[in-house]
């Protein structure tokens, strides 16, 4: 891949790792499915901070959700029959989950209670819901990924409104995955992983979307997951395939590569730290959250009730 000037290169450094009385290698419907059968001991996704500054990451195959401290100490919050994979607050007792075998769900964090927020629409199940982000209106975008890719490019972009009305945005997309706003919320960006590339979708004073443009292309065995926008309005990219992150500027053009360690697949990313400065990686091969510091912000996340 051309550059018209080459990018910074930054090795992420370990936070911290899930510790060893949470790993039993043990197969799976979902490493079947998505690991080719070979035993695993997690696969950590969905990285939200509370507003205490607590990280909260997702163990897609055997339904759990942690809680890790400053400190880097975790808590196991919840364990349930599902695939639980991008979560942010609903509120500050609340997460909301998408959860590949049960659609949208809401923990309580205190309690450890899981529950069906949306499981169906017009009681047709979802395919497989994958991430998820709110705007300052309230409105939920997620994205409904299944197994699609560019055999199938049928995965769709969904938004909940306030309501309760469900707009679909989008049902073309080989892979829709991680899900995130510009500043301005005039563009939302997606992540198409089989497609290897991130898409621009323009949000409509109508409510439509039109002129959805690829805006990245990346490369390599497995293509762009979790999304994240900084204060500059530079959109940070979480790449499995590569275990890199991109960092890229207006044109799209990577102006950091933060590398994760041999054989990271990094899956998702979340900013954290008291200034949003830090960006948080999660490891999934590993079972590691990675960190670097950047000098721009994150975007502050919403949810239903503003956080």
């Amino acid at each position: 891949m051309f550059f018209l000037q080459a990018p910074q290169v930054r090795e992420l450094a370990r936070f911290t790792s899930l510790p060893e009385r949470f790993r039993t290698r043990t197969t799976s419907v979902w490493a079947d499915a998505n690991r080719a059968g070979r035993p695993t001991d997690s696969f950590l996704e969905g990285p939200v901070f509370d507003r205490q500054g607590n990280l909260y990451v997702s163990d897609i195959p055997f339904g759990r959700i942690f809680r890790i401290d400053a400190a880097g100490e975790w808590t196991l919050v919840a364990e349930y029959d599902g695939e639980p994979n991008g979560m942010k607050f609903l509120d500050d007792a609340t997460l909301l989950i998408t959860d590949y075998k049960n659609g949208l769900m809401q923990l309580d964090v205190a309690s450890g209670q899981v529950r069906g927020f949306l499981e169906r629409r017009n009681t047709e199940r979802f395919r497989g819901v994958n991430d998820l982000v709110f705007d300052r209106g309230g409105n939920l975008y997620f994205t409904d990924q299944g197994q699609t890719g560019l055999h199938d490019p049928t995965g769709r972009l969904y938004r909940l409104r306030p309501s309760g009305q469900l707009d679909l945005l989008l049902a073309n997309v080989p892979s829709p995955n991680g899900v995130c706003l510009s500043p301005d919320e005039s563009v939302l960006y997606l992540a198409v992983t089989r497609g290897n590339c991130v898409w621009r979708v323009p949000l409509l004073a109508d409510g439509s979307v039109a002129k959805v443009s690829q805006f990245f292309t990346s490369y390599g065995p497995s293509g762009p997951d979790g999304l994240a926008a900084d204060a500059q309005g530079r959109l940070v990219v979480a790449n499995p395939g590569l275990g890199y992150v991109w960092v890229l500027n207006a044109r799209a053009e990577p102006v950091w590569v933060l590398r994760g360690p041999e054989g990271a697949s990094t899956t998702n990313i979340a900013f954290g730290g008291p200034d949003r400065r830090r960006l948080f990686v999660t490891d999934s091969t590993h079972g590691d959250v990675l960190y670097a510091d950047l000098e721009s912000a994150g975007l502050p996340l919403h949810g239903k009730q503003k956080l």
